[in-house]
């Protein structure tokens, strides 16, 4: 396994140095021309984005060894998977609260509580304490909800508000963040091998590196952001006045109620319009399935000696060819509708899925299988994320957006939790070892939900098939940046 991990991303890499050459000569570029000359622009598209790609880079790095390290602390498989679950119950708990807590605190200010609250969950797995861990768990949670919200946000709201820029400029901001890390993604995963294997620091060194990149994060958003906000003579559009202020209470009620109005409305639009529920199906469906999947790959591949910073490198490429391959499947020479890539993700997603049931076979592992198995998934994930981010903008009303994507991930994650949970109550032991086949059985369950989504995918553009929103018009549709799946 350990030449087959380092074989793999040398020819990983090559194919998205290949695929990315042949993408940009395919495509036109994202941003208009006017974009990209403006100083102004560039200046403050810059700001934003050295504060994001470090929060992104520090979400990175705590992707490949955390299972690794609850193992080195000799934690029990269905212990593990308690904790995996706690992290996600706190993302359900935490997501409707991530887009109100910009309102009261001010947007610049959740940043900040991001940086602090997850360098805390990092310095949590210094304990080798359940209960603490536990404790970084739901951090990790709520830090997760608020990096998928709160750094949008700031930019959103300062593109347009205060700034003026044209709408049609923030995808290109969004494209560049989204190219950037699917790099930092792999990088990350190279990192962490160097320091947990190859100078030999443990599992929990990669952790500890994200601390001072948090706090660089945290820097920048304190400094660089508050001068941003300072020129324009602004107090970082804090919507929630001082303590002392007359009418403080009624700002605060003013913001539970936009958020409980916002609750009401994604609900009724998800309810009200059978594309919204069966697009929501599919992305709860799918997505869950990848949420058990970053619990599962370690304990299939780690018993058999892989380099796991090497692998997550791996499976991060694979999932940038898939957005390479999306790209050049949706440009003007193939036109290829994302309602078809959208198809053949859910498939090769199945198809992955199918073999893992077979190459986890208890007493009969075979680990070159589960990895190709894993490289076609995260393939398919990349495949995934760009089309049903188009369908998001098609379907789905802008001013409801937000909330309505909130809606989709409560499905997402309790189906996640259920399944977690159900493998915690497996009386079988780690990925298709000779213990029992709890493994096995969580990887046919999963099959099957992704059989499920398949046949969402099938309904929804059956519902739409002669639907102009569901379809390219001339060229692609915008790729937007997967903020649901990352590696916590």
């Amino acid at each position: 396994m350990l030449v087959t991990a380092y074989l793999a991303i040398i020819f990983l890499l090559a194919l998205c140095v290949v695929l990315e050459h042949t993408a940009r000569r395919l495509t036109p570029p994202q941003s208009a021309p006017t974009a990209v000359a403006n100083p102004a622009f560039r200046r403050f598209q810059s700001i934003f984005l050295r504060a994001y790609l470090l929060a992104l880079w520090a979400d990175w790095l705590q992707g490949p060894y955390l299972y690794k390290l609850y193992r080195h602390y000799s934690f029990l498989e269905s212990q593990i998977a308690i904790l995996y679950v706690c992290g996600l119950a706190s993302c359900v708990l935490f997501a409707p609260f991530s887009g109100w807590l910009p309102q009261v605190l001010g947007r610049r200010q959740t940043c900040l509580l991001f940086c602090v609250s997850y360098s805390a969950c990092c310095l949590t797995k210094l304990s080798t304490d359940y209960f603490v861990l536990i404790v970084g768990r739901i951090l990790g949670g709520l830090s997760t909800s608020l990096l998928t919200t709160t750094f949008e946000s700031w930019y959103v709201y300062r593109h347009v508000e205060v700034h003026d820029f044209p709408k049609e400029w923030i995808p290109s901001t969004f494209t560049k963040a989204a190219t950037w890390n699917h790099g930092l993604a792999v990088g990350a995963g190279l990192v962490a091998n160097l320091l947990a294997e190859w100078l030999h620091l443990g599992p929990v060194a990669p952790f500890l590196l994200a601390v001072p990149c948090l706090a660089c994060c945290g820097w920048v958003v304190l400094t660089d952001w508050g001068k941003e906000e300072a020129e324009e003579g602004l107090e970082g559009e804090k919507q929630k006045l001082p303590l002392g202020t007359p009418n403080a209470g009624v700002a605060r009620l003013s913001a539970r109620a936009r958020f409980s109005r916002s609750c009401h409305d994604g609900l009724r639009c998800l309810l009200s319009d059978r594309r919204v529920m069966l697009l929501g199906g599919v992305q709860a469906l799918f997505e869950s399935v990848l949420y058990i999947f970053v619990f599962l790959w370690t304990p299939v591949l780690d018993p058999h000696g892989p380099p796991l910073g090497i692998v997550f490198s791996c499976l991060m490429a694979a999932s940038m060819a898939g957005s390479l391959l999306y790209r050049l499947a949706t440009s003007t020479r193939y036109r290829l509708q994302p309602g078809h890539v959208l198809c053949l993700a859910v498939l090769m997603a199945f198809f992955s899925l199918f073999m893992l049931t077979f190459s986890t076979t208890p007493g009969q592992p075979r680990p070159r299988e589960s990895f190709l198995a894993f490289l076609l998934l995260e393939l398919a994930s990349g495949l995934y994320f760009p089309a049903v981010s188009f369908l998001h903008g098609r379907v789905i009303p802008e001013e409801k957006r937000q909330s309505v994507l909130a809606w989709f991930r409560l499905p997402l994650h309790l189906l996640a939790c259920f399944g977690l949970l159900a493998l915690h109550g497996e009386t079988a032991g780690t990925g298709g070892g000779e213990e029992g086949n709890g493994t096995r059985h969580m990887f046919g369950g999963c099959a099957v939900l992704m059989l499920a989504a398949f046949m969402a995918v099938v309904s929804l553009f059956t519902l739409g098939r002669n639907d102009t929103d569901l379809r390219l018009e001339g060229t692609r549709g915008e790729g937007e940046m997967e903020n649901i799946f990352n590696y916590d």
